[in-house]
């Protein structure tokens, strides 16, 4: 009762510590969160090179009109009003958005894939795994049942060899103990 006691006030003082640290960071954080001088416009950058223009990362690059653009950040991949997705290049300049799309979905689908066949053959080695380990248990019982009929049987020997010894065998085990 005494050890519960003091576990439980130790994970009390643990999570106040914890709170505390996470409460100190939050205060922190916004504190450092002033807002910095607004960065150069994309559009200011524009028929200057795709290096200079990426420099800024809310800027995209537009190879065949050597403009750069601010990302349109309602949508996920630029439209092809603003540039076509072929010609556009954002982080770096040797990567358009059609290359990125065509990598980024064929290693999620092998990262799928991957997860589904580790969890089939998860399942499948449980399940065979268990059937190993029924099979050994079975084996186990056959042979504890055969120890412990031949136990048996040199029991009953040994009982018989004592009744022969003093006279106390029948000839019959089913006849009646008036005879005797």
């Amino acid at each position: 009762m005494v050890s519960s006691r003091f576990t439980m006030s130790g994970v009390c003082r643990a999570s106040v510590a914890v709170s505390a640290l996470i409460f100190c960071g939050i205060i922190m954080t916004a504190e450092a969160q002033t807002p910095s001088p607004a960065p150069n416009p994309c559009a200011s950058r524009s028929n200057t090179s795709c290096a200079e223009c990426l420099q800024n990362v809310t800027c995209l690059w537009c190879t065949p009109t050597k403009q750069c653009l601010d990302y349109p950040i309602g949508n996920i991949l630029p439209p092809s009003s603003v540039c076509p997705l072929n010609d556009a290049r954002w982080g770096l300049c040797w990567v358009n958005f059609q290359i990125l799309i065509i990598t980024m979905s064929v290693l999620a689908g092998i990262i799928i894939i991957s997860i589904f066949i580790c969890c089939f053959c998860c399942c499948k080695c449980e399940r065979f795994g268990n059937k190993r380990e029924d099979a050994k248990v079975e084996r186990q019982n056959r042979m504890r049942k055969a120890r412990q009929k031949e136990r048996r049987t040199e029991m009953q020997l040994r009982h018989d060899e004592i009744r022969q010894k003093y006279g106390l065998a029948k000839d019959n085990p089913y006849a009646r103990m008036d005879n005797h």
